[in-house]
């Protein structure tokens, strides 16, 4: 995978407002907001997007789901919040380092975009 603006956060060549950092992931404030609540979950491993993701990334995706589950829980959203994983230039992801949109803090309509 070739660098990105995320592997450059995680890399603290570019600051960000981080939230929640471990060993496996990190997460930020997203810098053009939708939400009041509005994060970015990152894996730490490089991973383009999802359908590159391989078996052996199977840990570390469930990881993610329930780490976005905490942190939003500690942002105060946890009993309402929206997960959304953009795949490819259709669905609209603009960064090639997978990542996990964590939103809340306003009523989400359905259906999305």
């Amino acid at each position: 995978m070739t660098e990105t603006l995320f592997s450059k956060i995680i890399d603290r060549e570019i600051p960000a407002d981080i939230v929640y950092e471990d060993d496996q992931c990190l997460c930020f404030k997203d810098v053009n907001p939708q939400a009041p609540v509005h994060y970015l979950l990152i894996p730490k491993k490089p991973i383009d997007r999802l359908t590159t993701a391989e078996a052996d990334d199977q840990e570390l995706l469930g990881y993610l789901l329930l780490k976005a589950a905490e942190i939003a829980g500690q942002a105060g959203i946890g009993d309402a919040f929206r997960l959304i994983v953009n795949n490819g230039p259709g669905a609209g992801q603009t960064v090639y380092h997978l990542h996990i949109h964590i939103l809340g803090g306003r009523a989400m309509g359905w259906p999305p975009g």
